[in-house]
């Protein structure tokens, strides 16, 4: 068991209840402020997928949230997907099952217990890492890393993430600005070799593929 102090991250899901307390089911729930650019973060994450056709594919949307990666993947009928769901919020994973009751989704956190899941081709974390709130740096980077950690050796492809961009005119204090270098030495040193950086697609942020061979 995980004690107090090492919880800290618990901050950051507080902060999200409180976001879907206020504006219910939608990218304002999750702390979304511009609901075009949740659209294009969902079709970034899902590039991560490096198989193209028809083939199957097992994917973990892990801090699902309200489930709104699902609503894109139906919407844009990309059959092929096998989703799952995971959060650490039972709030959230309420709602989300009462929209798709014949989704599997799990509730639990990864950090706190050794779980027993299915095994994943890939799994997606998007906005997991884009907030940092009252935390300092080291904290957060600590939930990075071990976080990042666990997650990776669910899946048996590869994993994807954002973060805030260090390269802007000025950064926010709640969010999390991870340097480029860091990030290379990190993965390199403790996680793959493996990874892409996407920085293309025209938000203060980057998306990072990690995969577990070339």
């Amino acid at each position: 068991m995980l004690i107090e102090d090492e919880r800290n991250y618990m901050k950051i899901i507080e902060h999200y209840e409180r976001c879907l307390e206020r504006y219910g089911d939608s990218h304002l729930g999750v702390d979304w402020p511009n609901k075009r650019d949740v659209a294009t973060r969902y079709r970034v994450m899902l590039d991560v997928i490096r198989e193209r056709g028809t083939n199957k594919i097992r994917l973990l949307d892990f801090g699902c949230g309200a489930s709104h990666l699902y609503e894109y993947v139906l919407r844009h009928k990309l059959s092929h997907i096998m989703y799952s769901g995971l959060d650490i919020s039972r709030d959230f994973i309420d709602l989300s099952r009462s929209k798709f009751p014949s989704v599997p989704f799990y509730c639990l956190d990864v950090l706190d217990s050794e779980v027993q899941l299915p095994e994943f081709d890939y799994v997606v974390m998007n906005g997991v890492f884009t907030e940092k709130r009252s935390l300092e740096r080291d904290e957060m980077m600590n939930y990075f890393e071990r976080l990042v950690g666990k997650v990776f050796a669910l899946a048996s492809r590869g994993i994807t993430f954002n973060v805030m961009s260090s390269h802007v005119d000025w950064e926010r204090e709640d969010l999390f600005h991870l340097p480029l270098d860091a990030l290379a030495a990190f993965l390199t040193q403790n996680i793959s070799r493996h990874f892409v950086i996407r920085n293309d697609y025209g938000l203060y942020e980057y998306t990072v593929y990690v995969y577990g061979r070339p």
